[in-house]
C-alpha cells in the first residue's frame, strides 16, 4: 500500500483549517447563527421553484447557483418533462467552462475546464454511475432529458461529495414528488427530420420523441410518486470524408496517401423509464426509492469507397516462378491478370499550392467499395434507496444503498467489394481536386454501382495472412459490462454557539467491476473466390455526389453475413487476445465536513471545510499473448493490482461582501482514476529471432518487444484553487460572475517505453542473446498545470428599459491554458480536450405565451479523441467550430387549450461541419463531416 501523505497535502490541510481557525478567532465579534439544514445538499431543493418557461428555468438555475456552497452551474427544467434542449449534453455545453465534442453530429461527452471526459464524474441523484463507453467518460445521450428535473455541475468539490471528478462532477437529478408538492401529468411529442435526407438505401430521415410524466402525493402529503417514460427514435445523417494522411511525393511536396469517404445514415432509438417513491410520515423519517432504466440502440449504415493513392502499392502473384524479377517488373508495371497489379501512378502536370499537391490525375487505382454497419445495443439500470432519520434535535442519521449496471454489445462490420481479387480486376483513372475544406473530389472512369462489375472480394489482398487471397471484410463484436455496488452511512451533528453550524460525517464503500470482451473476425468467401451480391440483398445504389463519384453498389451487409454466404474466421493474433480485460476497484471513503454559518467582521460567511480519506484496492485481469507464427498466438492469464490511500482536503468559503454580492474562494486536492483500459493487466509481446545477434542491446535492436496496460497505475492528482465573484440583481433574475482557477497537476498518466525483463518468456526454442527489451505501457509521470478565466452574465433586458420586458440574454466566455510534461525527456504539450477559447450565448424572448430563443456556442481548436484504425482510440487536432440552434413556441395560457404549448426547433442551423487535421495544418484534412440541419416540431400538454 502506498500512502501519499506528502508536504502538499499538509499545506492544503493547513490552508483549509487555518482559514477555519480564522473564523473561530473572529467568533466573538460574530452573531450566533441558528442551526439550519443546508438546503443545497438535497436534490429536491431545485425542484421547489416551479418552472414553466425559459425565464423561470433561468431564474431557478440562478437561485440554485447562488445558494450552493460550492462553485456550481445549474440547469433547471422549464417544466415537468421538459429540459431546455433536446439532450443533456446540449444543455451542459451551454454552461460557462463546459464544452462538448460532437460524435456523428450528436452531443455526447463533455469536457469541464479543458479536461477531457475521463476526468469528469457523473452522478445520478448523488450516486456514481456506470458508463457505456470503454472507460469512465459518461455518454450523456443515454439519459432522456425529459426525465430529469435539473442538472448540477460542481466545479469545486467538498468532502461530502463522494465520487467527485478532477475536472468536475455532473449530478443528474430526478424530481422529488413531495418537494414538487402538487399533482402533475404531462405529455410531450416531437417529430424531427434532417434536411439532407436519408443518404443510404433502407434508412429513414425522420423520427419521433414522446414522453409521459406523472407526479402525485397521497396520504395527506406524506407519500409521493413520480413516474416517467420517454421514447426517442432520432435519425441523423452525415457526408464524411477521411484521408489516410499526407506523405511526401518524390519531388518533396505533400500529397494524399489515400481516402476513405462515406455517407452515413443512423437511427438512435432509446426508451427510458424513471420511478421515484418518496415517504415522509413525519418530521423525523424521510425515505426515498428511485429507479432508472434505459434501453439504447444505435444503428449506423455507412457506404462509400476507399481509394489507396500514394500509399497504395503494387501487388504480384504469390505463385510466380521467377525468383529474380517480380511479376510487375517482368511486365514493366503493366496490369496483367494473375501476374501484376501496378501501384498508383501520379501523372505529370499536377498542381501544387504551398507545398501541397491539390489537383491532378491518378492512374492504376484499385478502389475498395465499402458497405459497413455499426450497431450498438446497451441498457443501463440504476437503483437507489436513501433514508434519513432525525434522532433528536442535534443528530440526523442517513443510509444510502445503490446499484447500477450497464451491458453493451456492439457490431462493427466492414465488407469490401471491387472489380476483382487483389491483382485481378479493372483499374481506374481518377482526376482529383482538393476543395477549400480539404475534401478531395474525384472524377472516375468506372461504374462502381454495376453489380456485374463490382463483387464482394479482397480488392487489395488485405488480411491474406489469415484468409488466403485476402479478407472480404471484418467484424468486430466487442461487449462491455460495468457494475457498481455502493453503500453509504452518514451523520449530521448540529452545533450551537459555534462558527460551525453543523458537522457531517460519512463512510462510503463501493465496488466497481468493468470488463471488455474483444471478439474479432475476418470475413472470407468460401473457397477463396469472389461473390457477386445475390439479388435479394441488393439495394438501390448510394449517391456519392459530394465526392464526385456518382454512385456505388449497395447491399444489406449484415443480412449477407447472417445468411452464411460468408465465412467468419476468428482473428487469432496476439493483439486481439490481449485486448480482453477486466478491472475491479474497491473504494472505501471516509469524510468529515464542518459547515460554516458565521459573521466575519460583520460580513456573512458560509461554506465548509473538510477532508476525505480514500482507500483504493484495484485489480486488473487480462491475458499475456505472444505471436508465435503467422496466425498462431500463445495466451496465458495475467493479473496485477495496487492499493493506495489518498487524503483529500477541501474548503469552500462564501463571503457576502454586499447586497447579493458574493466572493467565493475554494481550495482542494482532487483525483481522477486512470482510464480503465490503461489499468488492464493484458499485454502482448514478441521475440524477433532476426534481431537475436551480437548487435542486440536492450534499447536498440533487441529481439524482445511488447506493449500493454498497467494495473498498478495510481490516479491523476491535482491541487486546485478557485476564486469567484458573483453579483445577483433584479431579485435574482440575473447575475454577473467572474471566476479564475488554477489546477496544479501533480501527476499525469502517459504512455512510456520502459525496460522489461523477458526472462522465461518463450522463444520458440531459440536461445536469446539478451533477455531485456522495451515494453510500451502507461505510467505515472510528472504533471503540469491548467489555468483559466471564466466570465458569465445572465440578464432580463427589462432592467435596461420597460419596453424590453420579455427579452433577455445569457452569455459566457472562458479562456484556458495548460501545459503537461509527464516525460521530462519530451517537450511539454497541451491537454487533450482543451479549447483555449470557449464562448456561449443565448438570446430569448418570452411574453404573452410566445417563446423564442437562439443559442450559439463556439470552441477553438483542440486535441480530440476519435475512432481510429480498428475502432481504436486516436487523438487528432479538431478544428474550431460554432454551432447555432434556435427554437420558437407558443403556450396557451387560458381557454380550452390552456396547458398546451407548441414548438419548432432547428439544431445546427448553419450546418457547421466537424473537421480534424494533422500536423497543425488545416489544409491536411483527416476527417470532414457534414451533418445537415435537424428540424423538429412538437407539442407539450400539462394537465
Amino acid at each position: 500500500m502506498s500512502q501519499r501523505l506528502n508536504r502538499r497535502v499538509r499545506l492544503l490541510s493547513g490552508a483549509a483549517f487555518g482559514a477555519a481557525a480564522l473564523v473561530a478567532v473572529s467568533s466573538a465579534q460574530a452573531q450566533t447563527a441558528a442551526a439550519t439544514t443546508q438546503a443545497d445538499e438535497q436534490p429536491a431543493e431545485v425542484g421547489e421553484i416551479v418552472v414553466t418557461g425559459i425565464r423561470r428555468s433561468i431564474e431557478a438555475s440562478i437561485s440554485a447557483k447562488a445558494n450552493n456552497t460550492s462553485i456550481v452551474e445549474v440547469i433547471s427544467a422549464e417544466d415537468i418533462g421538459k429540459l431546455p434542449d433536446v439532450s443533456i449534453a446540449e444543455s451542459l455545453a451551454r454552461l460557462p467552462g463546459v464544452t462538448m465534442q460532437r460524435l456523428d453530429g450528436r452531443s455526447q461527452q463533455i469536457s469541464i475546464r479543458g479536461l477531457g471526459p475521463d476526468f469528469t464524474t457523473a452522478l445520478l441523484n448523488g450516486r456514481e454511475l456506470v458508463t457505456t463507453g470503454d472507460n469512465r467518460g459518461v455518454e450523456f445521450d443515454q439519459f432522456p432529458s425529459e426525465l430529469l428535473g435539473s442538472v448540477v455541475v460542481y466545479k469545486t468539490p467538498d468532502s461530502a461529495l463522494v465520487g467527485q471528478g478532477l475536472a468536475g462532477t455532473v449530478d443528474l437529478r430526478t424530481v422529488r414528488p413531495l418537494a414538487y408538492g402538487r399533482q402533475a401529468i404531462a405529455v410531450n411529442y416531437r417529430h424531427e427530420w434532417n434536411d439532407i435526407g436519408a443518404l443510404n438505401s433502407g434508412t429513414t430521415d425522420s423520427g419521433d420523441r414522446y414522453t409521459i410524466s406523472y407526479i402525485d402525493q397521497f396520504m395527506d402529503g406524506t407519500l409521493g410518486v413520480a413516474l416517467g417514460y420517454a421514447h426517442m427514435s432520432s435519425p441523423y445523417q452525415s457526408e464524411r470524408f477521411n484521408a489516410w494522411g499526407y506523405p511526401n511525393y518524390s519531388d518533396g511536396n505533400l500529397l494524399t496517401g489515400g481516402v476513405k469517404p462515406y455517407v452515413m445514415s443512423s437511427e438512435l432509438e432509446r426508451d427510458g423509464y424513471m420511478g421515484v417513491l418518496e415517504w415522509r410520515p413525519n418530521d423525523r423519517i424521510h425515505s426515498t426509492i428511485d429507479a432508472f432504466y434505459s434501453e439504447f440502440k444505435n444503428t449506423q449504415v455507412l457506404r462509400g469507397i476507399e481509394f489507396p493513392l500514394a500509399w497504395g502499392g503494387l501487388a504480384e502473384s504469390p505463385g510466380r516462378t521467377n525468383t529474380v524479377l517480380g511479376g510487375c517488373q517482368i511486365t514493366n508495371n503493366v496490369a496483367t491478370p494473375n501476374v501484376c497489379r501496378p501501384g498508383p501512378s501520379l501523372r505529370p502536370g499536377y498542381t501544387v499550392e504551398d507545398g501541397l499537391i491539390v489537383a491532378g490525375t491518378w492512374d492504376n487505382i484499385k478502389g475498395v467499395v465499402r458497405n459497413d454497419l455499426n450497431k450498438r445495443d446497451s441498457n443501463i439500470t440504476a437503483l437507489g434507496w436513501n433514508t434519513e432519520f432525525v434522532a433528536n434535535d442535534d443528530w440526523t442519521l442517513g443510509l444510502d444503498v445503490n446499484y447500477s449496471k450497464v451491458e453493451r454489445n456492439d457490431i462493427i462490420l466492414e465488407t469490401n467489394g471491387g472489380t476483382g481479387r487483389n491483382i485481378n480486376g479493372a483499374l481506374d483513372t481518377l482526376g482529383f481536386e482538393l476543395t477549400d475544406d480539404g475534401v478531395t473530389r474525384f472524377t472516375s472512369q468506372l461504374d462502381y454501382a454495376d453489380p456485374t462489375l463490382i463483387r464482394i472480394t479482397s480488392a487489395q489482398g488485405w488480411g491474406s495472412d489469415v484468409i488466403p487471397g485476402g479478407q472480404v471484410g471484418y467484424m468486430n463484436t466487442p461487449s462491455i459490462e460495468d457494475e457498481i455496488k455502493a453503500a453509504r452511512l452518514t451523520a449530521n451533528r448540529t452545533l450551537h454557539q459555534s462558527p460551525f453550524k453543523s458537522i457531517d460525517f460519512g463512510v462510503n464503500y463501493s465496488e466497481r467491476s468493468k470488463s471488455f470482451v474483444n471478439d474479432q473476425y475476418y470475413l472470407g468467401v468460401p473457397g477463396g473466390g469472389d461473390l457477386f451480391v445475390p439479388s435479394e440483398y441488393l439495394l438501390a445504389p448510394t449517391d456519392l455526389g459530394y465526392l464526385g463519384i456518382s454512385q456505388v453498389l449497395s447491399y444489406d451487409a449484415l443480412g449477407l453475413v447472417n445468411s452464411g454466404l460468408l465465412d467468419l474466421v476468428r482473428n487469432p493474433n496476439a493483439d486481439v487476445a490481449a485486448g480482453n480485460w477486466e478491472v475491479t476497484e474497491k473504494v472505501s471513503t471516509a469524510y468529515v465536513r464542518a459547515n460554516i454559518d458565521h459573521n466575519l467582521f460583520g460580513l456573512p460567511l458560509t461554506g465548509n471545510v473538510g477532508m476525505q480519506f480514500v482507500y483504493t484496492d484495484q485489480q486488473g485481469q487480462g491475458f499475456e499473448a505472444q505471436q508465435i507464427s503467422q496466425g498462431v498466438a500463445a495466451v496465458a492469464e495475467l493479473t496485477g493490482g495496487a492499493e493506495y490511500l489518498e487524503i483529500l482536503p477541501s474548503s469552500n468559503f462564501i463571503l457576502e461582501v454586499g447586497d447579493d454580492m458574493f466572493a467565493r474562494f475554494a481550495v482542494a486536492r482532487t483525483l481522477a482514476r486512470p482510464r480503465m483500459d490503461d489499468m488492464r493487466a493484458s499485454r502482448n509481446f514478441s521475440f524477433n529471432a532476426g534481431n537475436n545477434n551480437a548487435n542486440a542491446t536492450p534499447t536498440q535492436n533487441s529481439p524482445w518487444g511488447g506493449g500493454g496496460g498497467n494495473p498498478e497505475l495510481k490516479p491523476f492528482i491535482a491541487d486546485v484553487v478557485d476564486v469567484s465573484f458573483e453579483k445577483y440583481f433584479a431579485n435574482r433574475k440575473g447575475y454577473v460572475s467572474l471566476a479564475a482557477f488554477y489546477k496544479n497537476l501533480e501527476s499525469y498518466v502517459y504512455t512510456r517505453s520502459v525496460l522489461f525483463d523477458f526472462t522465461g518468456y518463450p522463444t520458440g526454442g531459440v536461445t536469446p542473446v539478451i533477455n531485456e527489451g522495451v515494453l510500451t505501457t502507461p505510467e505515472n509521470g510528472d504533471g503540469g498545470w491548467i489555468k483559466g478565466l471564466e466570465f458569465s452574465v445572465s440578464a432580463p433586458f427589462d432592467i435596461f428599459h420597460p419596453a424590453l420586458e420579455g427579452f433577455g440574454g445569457v452569455f459566457s466566455a472562458s479562456q484556458t491554458d495548460s501545459e503537461v510534461q509527464p516525460d521530462p525527456a519530451n517537450p511539454p504539450t497541451t491537454l487533450p480536450g482543451l479549447s483555449e477559447t470557449v464562448m456561449n450565448g443565448t438570446l430569448y424572448y418570452e411574453r404573452y405565451g410566445f417563446q423564442a430563443r437562439v443559442s450559439g456556442r463556439y470552441r477553438s481548436d483542440f486535441l480530440g479523441e476519435v475512432a481510429g484504425f480498428g475502432n481504436g482510440r486516436t487523438l487528432r487536432s479538431v478544428a474550431a467550430e460554432t454551432v447555432v440552434d434556435a427554437q420558437v413556441g407558443y403556450e396557451f395560457q387560458s381557454g380550452p387549450l390552456e396547458g398546451l404549448s407548441i414548438l419548432a426547433q432547428v439544431n445546427n442551423l448553419t450546418d457547421e461541419p466537424f473537421k480534424t487535421f494533422e500536423n497543425g495544418d488545416e489544409r491536411r484534412t483527416i476527417d470532414y463531416q457534414s451533418y445537415g440541419r435537424t428540424f423538429a416540431v412538437g407539442m407539450n400538454y400539462r394537465f
